[in-house]
């Protein structure tokens, strides 16, 4: 077989190197010289032909839209002048009395956690903005405690409330990353026929003029360690990372006073807040319910220091238990965070892996250790 093709190869290149007649040009045949394995005379594939056989895959192009860009809190996409706006963390009472809270819904995120070893474990908010510009109207304002201070670091945020226990003021002043807007010298009070405690707000203007009062920076500061979370391309599916289960609805059994629960909307596919068995409803955007996209329920022990004062040990070594809830479904996580000015990191608890969050505004639950196996999910 072998002697066969080399008498076919040796003709072929007898024809190209033979003359044509006198005065003529030359022929020029057409030889086919795809190269052959003499073995099987099967033609061998170039390195070109594979190239050319394997088509890859389209990817699909980066989206763009002009003028703006994903923000570094939610994903979303927002103005592109915001990008090196730093963000304010806006504390807001949650005793009854106080509702109904102005402009909550605008926050990106927003914290609740036990403010009081007293009263049933009341709750307090804060609520992460970065687009301050565009508040009308925001509250009511309350106090700072202690975690608050160690929380507006991972944010760079600048702390809007109205003083603090003596602890928490002094903590205040000793960080330097801490900067902070307290009181009527730069918040409004409006007359709504309650307590001067719960008639203060942020009104247009009030944290431009706070900013230039303070000769605070409005952009991102030395202190900043980047953005905080890392967020998925594509709709999170929680399944595929094994050990899912079902949250369609998740009781904050731990907050007694206020009765936290959030549950599942399918029609939105977020989470409503409820608390005192109603809807949280914001009259400053059409009764608009009080929904989150992603949440983040963390176990966290504390230290009591006195008259139901507490602060949480929000910077730990890791190994704390978690949540992560989205599109109906919740997995097991753990955090970590190792400094006030780094952002609180989670993992699956499944696959190590840090998570990946899901477009939109979250919910952070700082719930106490003590009262971890307390929460009811369905």
């Amino acid at each position: 077989m072998k002697k066969k093709v080399l008498v076919m190869i040796i003709a072929a290149m007898a024809v190209l190197s033979g003359c044509g007649k006198e005065g003529e040009e030359p022929s020029s045949p057409i030889v086919d010289i795809t190269p052959v394995d003499l073995a099987t005379e099967v033609p061998l594939e170039t390195e070109e032909s594979e190239q050319e056989s394997e088509t890859e895959p389209e990817q699909e192009p980066e989206e763009n839209r002009e003028g703006m860009y994903r923000s570094e809190l939610t994903n979303e996409w927002i103005d592109e002048e915001l990008r090196n706006q730093r963000p304010v963390a806006v504390m807001v009472d949650n005793e009854s009395v106080a509702l109904p809270h102005y402009g909550l819904t605008e926050a990106d995120i927003v914290y609740e956690m036990m403010n009081s070893t007293q009263n049933a474990r009341i709750t307090r908010f804060m609520a992460i903005v970065k687009d301050w510009g565009k508040i009308e109207r925001f509250g009511s304002i309350r106090s700072t405690r202690s975690t608050n201070v160690y929380l507006v670091g991972e944010w760079n945020a600048v702390l809007c409330h109205d003083g603090g226990p003596y602890f928490a003021m002094d903590l205040v002043k000793s960080e330097p990353y801490c900067e902070n807007l307290s009181g009527y010298d730069y918040f409004t009070e409006i007359d709504n026929g309650k307590r001067k405690e719960f008639r203060e707000y942020i009104v247009a203007g009030d944290l431009e003029d706070g900013f230039k009062k303070k000769k605070y920076s409005t952009e991102y500061n030395e202190y900043y360690e980047g953005p905080h979370y890392t967020f998925s391309d594509k709709d999170v599916d929680l399944a595929e990372q094994g050990n899912a289960f079902a949250c369609n609805e998740i009781q904050l059994i731990p907050f007694k006073h206020n009765q936290s629960t959030l549950k599942y909307n399918e029609e939105t596919g977020t989470y409503d807040y409820y608390e005192y068995g109603q809807a949280h409803l914001d009259p400053q955007h059409d009764n608009a319910p009080l929904t989150f996209k992603n949440l983040l329920i963390q176990s966290c022990d504390f230290n009591e220091l006195g008259e139901g004062y507490l602060v949480y040990n929000i910077l730990d070594g890791g190994g704390n238990d978690g949540y992560y809830i989205v599109n109906g479904k919740a997995i097991e996580v753990t955090w970590y965070n190792k400094s006030a000015t780094s952002p609180t990191v989670y993992y699956s608890k499944t696959t190590g892996e840090e998570i990946q969050l899901d477009t939109g505004k979250t919910y952070i639950a700082i719930v106490p250790s003590d009262t971890w196996d307390e929460i009811v999910i369905k």
